[in-house]
């Protein structure tokens, strides 16, 4: 039964909402129901209550004391909260602090009418029905900081309605506490921005610890396609991808396994193909030879340059016929090779031994003795060999060597010679079938297009790689990368 479908556009927009709703839910649950946000509430943090209740110290501190006590009363507060402290009544006179020009936007604020009503019954000293003042009147409710920001140099100021007394005096006087900072923050008494800071880190931890689950699933399919689509590039057609997703994720998979099946199956019957015409072409290539040999030995000797050109061109479709019959081989084979640790300075020395002719330069080896790979002995001659035959043909002094070494789990062999090269956009394109540097296919250039599609394919098949580099300033370097022997 097949399960219901979900788009990738309504999951995401799902897991969107049921995120908002978790954080709703968590935020209500610290903050309660009561929503109404004043500046005393957690959300904004302890700056409001601090400066309210260094207010309150104030204002009990300089309670009937003359000027130079309470000058020095503030000073003292300066330096325990790094601001500045000033004393002003509503008539714009200074009472206390540091003398100081106050600018014109705080002058008018201090200095504007302001109505009164009941005090409230918090104060806790014995003579709080004394000093209410005639009638029992008092500013209504806490002191509430008023802000402002003046420049040249930028300072920032915070206004205070508080009640003070003087010595020997009942009436109070509307005070205005002034503070003043260099620094937005008032070394916390102003602004404390940890609480909004942890707040944002609750917010972004808990919506990364909801979300990791699911974008992790959805980077893992990527993942898994990403590394399908390489593996299929690089002609491994066995990889297959999980379709158990319901979304366009799962219907990429299922596509790209079918894509791959298609393929493999192509490439296969490729190959078979190419196989089974190959040995079909076999006999009558070999009567053609068989034919010519005889023709060879009655023909007049006027007529031997035409046959030689005939036998030649024979010789040469067998050759090709031939390459073709083992490309196929190596690629529809490769699948079912045993691989078994080879060791590799013995099977250079006889794929050295094979290749080298009289006419050719020693090649020079550079490997150790007891150097193994995981491979298949007749794959891995078949392919170094083709290098190696490939190096002879384009050296341009015969110069052709053949080192390996051990990099990590893998054993790198390279083999290097000092011919032109290959131009740098060909590098990849090498190792196809048929792929040549030269469009034409003359005697003189030699070569089918497939000694390197062979190389590729057998190496393949013993679960390694092989690449092309360009060596400075002249020559090309075969690398084949191949796993290193397991130790038994």
């Amino acid at each position: 039964m097949l399960g219901v479908r979900f788009s990738l556009f309504s999951r995401i927009m799902t897991w969107f909402f049921l995120n908002l709703l978790l954080l709703g839910f968590i935020f209500l649950l610290i903050f309660g129901l009561d929503v109404q946000f004043k500046q005393s509430a957690l959300i904004f943090g302890e700056t409001t209550n601090s400066l309210e209740s260094v207010s309150r110290l104030i204002e009990g501190a300089v309670d009937e004391k003359s000027r130079s006590e309470r000058d020095k009363i503030l000073h003292r507060f300066s330096e325990t909260y790094k601001v500045d402290f000033f004393l002003f009544d509503f008539n714009g006179n200074q009472l206390a602090g540091p003398p100081v020009t106050l600018p014109e936007m705080i002058y008018e604020d201090i200095t504007r009418f302001e109505g009164f009503g009941p005090r409230p019954d918090n104060l806790s000293n014995s003579n709080s029905q004394k000093r209410r003042g005639p009638g029992g009147l008092a500013p209504v409710g806490p002191p509430v900081p008023m802000a402002f920001t003046t420049s040249d140099p930028t300072k920032y100021w915070h206004v205070l309605r508080i009640l003070t007394f003087d010595a020997g005096v009942d009436e109070p006087i509307r005070t205005r506490l002034i503070v003043c900072s260099d620094s937005l923050y008032g070394n916390g008494l102003f602004f404390d921005p940890w609480p909004w800071i942890i707040m944002a880190g609750s917010i972004v931890g808990i919506s990364i610890i909801f979300w990791m689950p699911f974008v992790r699933r959805i980077t893992h399919s990527i993942s898994q396609m990403t590394g399908a689509a390489e593996k299929i590039a690089s002609e491994d057609f066995s990889v297959r991808i999980e379709t158990r997703r319901t979304d366009e994720l799962g219907g990429l998979g299922a596509s790209i396994n079918d894509l791959a099946k298609r393929l493999s199956g192509f490439v296969t019957g490729q190959k078979r193909f190419l196989g089974d015409i190959s040995h079909e072409l076999n006999s009558p290539l070999a009567r053609m030879q068989f034919a010519l040999s005889i023709l060879e030995d009655r023909v007049r000797a006027e007529n031997q340059p035409h046959v030689a050109d005939v036998k030649e061109e024979v010789e040469l479709m067998s050759k090709l016929v031939g390459e073709l019959l083992s490309y196929s081989k190596s690629g529809i084979q490769g699948a079912a090779v045993k691989l078994e640790p080879i060791k590799l300075r013995p099977l250079i020395d006889k794929i050295v031994e094979r290749e080298t002719t009289p006419g050719k330069s020693a090649i020079k080896i550079i490997i150790d003795n007891g150097l193994a790979a995981q491979g298949q002995s007749e794959l891995l001659s078949r392919a170094i060999g083709n290098v190696v035959r490939n190096g002879l043909d384009y050296a341009a002094d015969g110069k052709v060597s053949i080192s390996a070494e051990e990099n990590g789990s893998h054993v790198i062999l390279m083999v290097n010679d000092d011919g032109p090269g290959v131009p740098d956009e060909m590098l990849e394109k090498i190792f196809d079938p048929l792929f040549r540097v030269q469009d034409d296919r003359s005697r003189e250039t030699g070569g089918t297009g497939l000694g390197l599609a062979i190389v590729k394919t057998c190496i393949e098949a013993c679960e390694g790689k092989v690449e092309a580099r360009n060596i400075s300033p002249n020559g090309l370097s075969v690398v084949i990368t191949l796993n290193k022997a397991i130790a038994s």
